[in-house]
């Protein structure tokens, strides 16, 4: 008898059919719903993309309108909801404040309920960090307008507001990583949206999940300057520890949402020339990249995408400890559009383990 074949973490394991969006990991692309994601990002707000994602299609003028409504009617039901009882609800940490805030919304909550509770939870958690009072949302603004509006307190460019649009595109959906995987598992059991999403943000929350972007920075302070990039990262991999920002489990080549995110930074900082922190980053990752490929030939340790949102998050002067929530507030569109597709095309997930205990009883 052939002993049964166990896959630990899943991993190459195919457990659905999906039309969201493709990870290939070997060619360094990612489509949604068949468009790149260097295409979307280059053509579409935020507003176009959960169209697309809840929708199947990008959504015309007219209709994009409608989304950016939704979405911003979705912020001033939240804010009703969440401010006047947030310090019942706010924990030192954004995460937990997010689970609980998102947690509040009810059975009937749609897509569009759990992106503006999202944003703003999010917003409140950096407002009360800050001393601040979280303002109002102005509903007539596009989504990632007014959320960098309300964490940051006061009005924002329109160049700041385009570069955190252009983040909430390339974050927004990435096939059955762990957190949409937990999401789709909930979803499976015929619980609510709200419910699903509570399931991926809480295991978003995991380290080796959506945790190193704000170590990114811690490395980057350490380094100091592109003059010591090589001898740090010698330095590291000497000592054994990792180089925060680069490999990633699926990509086997550069990760390409790190491409767009540097490339809309560079486009972003271009009025006063390329800043001194990009220039650190972009020669820590030449060492790094160089390094890494001398000493594990046989691994393909690139840039991942937390590697520049670390900078992008914090040219917004958004704090490291709000970097995962923000985050969040982009992935649970992926979440709603899994959800929905779960239900519709689903049954219940429920695999086995292999029994490796005592086999007698005393």
């Amino acid at each position: 008898m052939t002993a049964p074949q166990v896959f630990e973490g899943l991993a190459g394991v195919l457990v659905a059919t999906t039309e969201l969006s493709c990870v290939d990991g070997d060619r360094g692309r990612l489509l949604v719903r068949g468009r790149s994601i260097e295409s979307l990002v280059s053509e579409v707000p935020f507003e176009a993309m959960l169209g697309l994602l809840l929708e199947g299609a990008v959504p015309e003028p007219p209709r994009r309108a409608d989304v950016q409504a939704e979405l911003g009617d979705a912020r001033v039901r939240a804010h009703a909801r969440l401010w006047p009882r947030f310090a019942a609800v706010a924990a030192p940490d954004a995460m937990t404040t997010l689970r609980s805030a998102l947690s509040l919304l009810g059975a009937d909550a749609t897509a569009y309920d759990v992106l503006g509770m999202a944003a703003v939870a999010s917003a409140a958690w950096i407002r009360r960090e800050r001393g601040g009072q979280l303002p109002a949302p102005e509903p007539g603004l596009p989504h990632a307008h007014d959320l960098l509006r309300l964490l940051s307190g006061g009005d924002v460019t329109a160049g700041a507001a385009q570069l955190l649009d252009a983040y909430l595109v390339t974050v927004a959906e990435h096939g059955f990583n762990a957190s949409t995987f937990a999401a789709r598992v909930t979803a499976s059991t015929g619980a609510d949206l709200a419910a699903a999403v509570v399931s991926g943000v809480a295991t978003l929350s995991g380290p080796l999940h959506g945790g190193a972007p704000g170590p990114v920075l811690d490395m980057l302070d350490a380094v100091g300057s592109p003059a010591r990039a090589l001898q740090f990262v010698r330095a590291e991999l000497t000592a054994g520890r990792r180089i925060m920002g680069m490999g990633h489990r699926v990509y086997r080549v550069r990760d390409p949402r790190a491409f767009v995110l540097e490339r809309a930074l560079s486009a972003y900082q271009n009025g006063a020339g390329t800043s001194a922190r990009l220039a650190l980053a972009r020669a820590v990752e030449a060492a790094a990249e160089a390094e890494l490929a001398q000493k594990y030939p046989e691994r393909a340790l690139r840039a991942n995408v937390e590697f520049y949102t670390a900078l992008l998050l914090e040219a917004l002067d958004i704090p490291r400890g709000a970097f995962t929530a923000i985050f969040a507030c982009a992935r649970c569109a992926g979440y709603a559009a899994h959800y929905a597709e779960q239900r519709r095309n689903g049954r219940l997930i429920r695999p086995s383990a292999l029994y490796v205990g005592p086999t007698t009883s005393k």
